[in-house]
C-alpha cells in the first residue's frame, strides 16, 4: 500500500512539471505568433472602426503580457526548476503583481465586451446608441485604473521568504488574515466573473434570435447589427465558454485546499491538491493562448484576412523570385551572345585558312 501511495503521490508531482516542460512551451510560440497575426488583422481600418474590436485589441495587449510574463515564468519555475524570483525581491513582486493583474484584467475585459454586444444587440434604438467608442474607451480606462488599484496589495504582501536554513521562496504573507483574504477574493473573483459572463451571454443571445427574425433591410434602417457584428459576437462567445470551462478547475483546486486547511492531510492528499494547482495553473493557460483558434474557427470574415495575408506573402516571394530569374537571364544572353562571337570567329579563320 505505501508501494502504490508512493507511486500515486510521484506521478501527481510530475505531471504537471511534464506539461510545463513540453506543452507549455508550444502554447507560448502559438500564443505569440497568433496575437501578431490577430494584431494585423485588427489594425486595418476595416476592422478597427468596430467597436468589439478595440475590446479584443486591449484583450490582446493583456493576453500578450500574461503570455510573455507569468507563462514564459512559470515554464521556467515549474518546468525547469529555475526561479529568478527566489533572489530578486523587485522582480518577485512584479511577477506575482502581472500574473494577478493579467488574470483579473482579461476576463473583466471580456465582460465589458458582452455589455457593449448587449446594447448593440438590444431593440430599443436609444440603448444602441450607447455601443460607442468613447464609451469603450471610459469603460476600459476605469477598469486598467481598478484592476491596477485593486492587485496592488501585492506589491505589498508578496515577498522572499525563508522557509528554512539557506532557503528562500518568493510566496505570499503567510499570515492568516492575507492568506484568507487572497483565497477568498480569488475565490470569488472565479466564481463571479464567469457568472457574469454566462448572464451576459444568455441576454445577448436572446437578442441576437430577434434580430434575425427582422428582415436585412429594415436591419440597416435601425442602425443594428451586420454580419461582421454576428461574427464577432460568436467569437465573443467562444471566449467566454472558454474562460468560464477553465476557471471551474481552478475553483476546484481552491476549494480542496480550503477543505483541507481544516483537518489533517495525508501525504497522497497534499500531492492532490498540489496537482490541482498545477494542473488548474496549466489549464488557465487555454484562453490566453487559444485566441488565434477561435477567430479562425469561428469568424469567416477573420479567415478571409488570413488567406489574404498568406497569399500577399506568398505572391511577395513568388515576384522576388520572378525577379530574380530575370535579373540573372541577361547574363546567360549576354554569354551565349559572346560564345556565337567566338565561334562565328573561330569558323570564319577556318574558312580563310582553307
Amino acid at each position: 500500500m505505501a508501494y502504490s501511495d508512493g507511486y500515486v503521490v510521484q506521478l501527481l508531482v510530475n505531471i504537471p512539471i511534464h506539461l510545463h516542460q513540453y506543452v507549455a512551451p508550444i502554447f507560448y510560440v502559438i500564443g505569440n505568433l497568433g496575437n501578431c497575426l490577430i494584431f494585423y488583422i485588427f489594425l486595418k481600418r476595416s476592422w478597427r472602426k468596430n467597436v468589439c474590436v478595440l475590446y479584443f485589441l486591449v484583450c490582446l495587449v493583456s493576453n500578450s503580457i500574461f503570455i510573455n510574463a507569468p507563462l514564459l515564468g512559470t515554464i521556467f519555475t515549474t518546468g525547469f526548476q529555475i526561479d529568478l524570483t527566489d533572489s530578486n525581491e523587485f522582480l518577485c513582486k512584479v511577477f506575482y503583481y502581472v500574473a494577478f493583474l493579467t488574470s483579473i484584467y482579461y476576463p473583466v475585459t471580456l465582460i465589458l465586451a458582452s455589455i457593449d454586444r448587449l446594447l448593440i444587440s438590444s431593440k430599443n434604438v436609444s440603448v444602441r446608441l450607447y455601443s460607442s467608442k468613447r464609451l469603450a474607451y471610459l469603460n476600459i480606462s476605469i477598469n486598467t485604473v481598478l484592476c491596477i488599484g485593486f492587485s496592488l496589495h501585492l506589491f505589498i504582501k508578496v515577498h522572499i521568504q525563508e522557509i528554512r536554513s539557506t532557503v528562500f521562496k518568493c510566496y505570499y504573507d503567510q499570515s492568516s488574515s492575507y492568506m484568507n483574504f487572497f483565497i477568498y477574493s480569488t475565490l470569488l473573483i472565479s466564481i463571479l466573473l464567469p457568472l457574469i459572463m454566462i448572464i451576459l451571454s444568455v441576454l445577448a443571445f436572446k437578442n441576437v434570435r430577434r434580430i434575425q427574425a427582422v428582415a436585412r433591410q429594415r436591419r440597416q434602417v435601425i442602425r443594428s447589427m451586420n454580419k461582421k457584428d454576428f461574427q464577432l459576437l460568436r467569437c465573443l462567445y467562444v471566449h467566454n465558454i472558454i474562460y468560464i470551462i477553465c476557471s471551474t478547475l481552478v475553483v476546484f483546486a481552491i476549494g480542496y485546499s480550503l477543505r483541507l486547511n481544516y483537518e489533517t492531510s495525508t501525504a497522497v492528499e497534499l500531492a492532490i491538491q498540489n496537482f490541482l494547482i498545477g494542473s488548474g495553473t496549466f489549464i488557465h493557460y487555454l484562453p490566453y493562448i487559444s485566441n488565434i483558434f477561435v477567430f479562425i474557427c469561428v469568424s469567416k470574415a477573420f479567415r478571409m484576412e488570413v488567406k489574404r495575408v498568406i497569399l500577399k506573402i506568398y505572391r511577395r516571394d513568388l515576384n522576388t523570385m520572378r525577379d530574380t530569374e530575370e535579373n540573372n537571364q541577361p547574363e546567360v544572353i549576354r554569354n551565349n551572345i559572346g560564345l556565337n562571337t567566338i565561334i562565328s570567329t573561330i569558323h570564319l579563320n577556318t574558312h580563310r585558312e582553307f
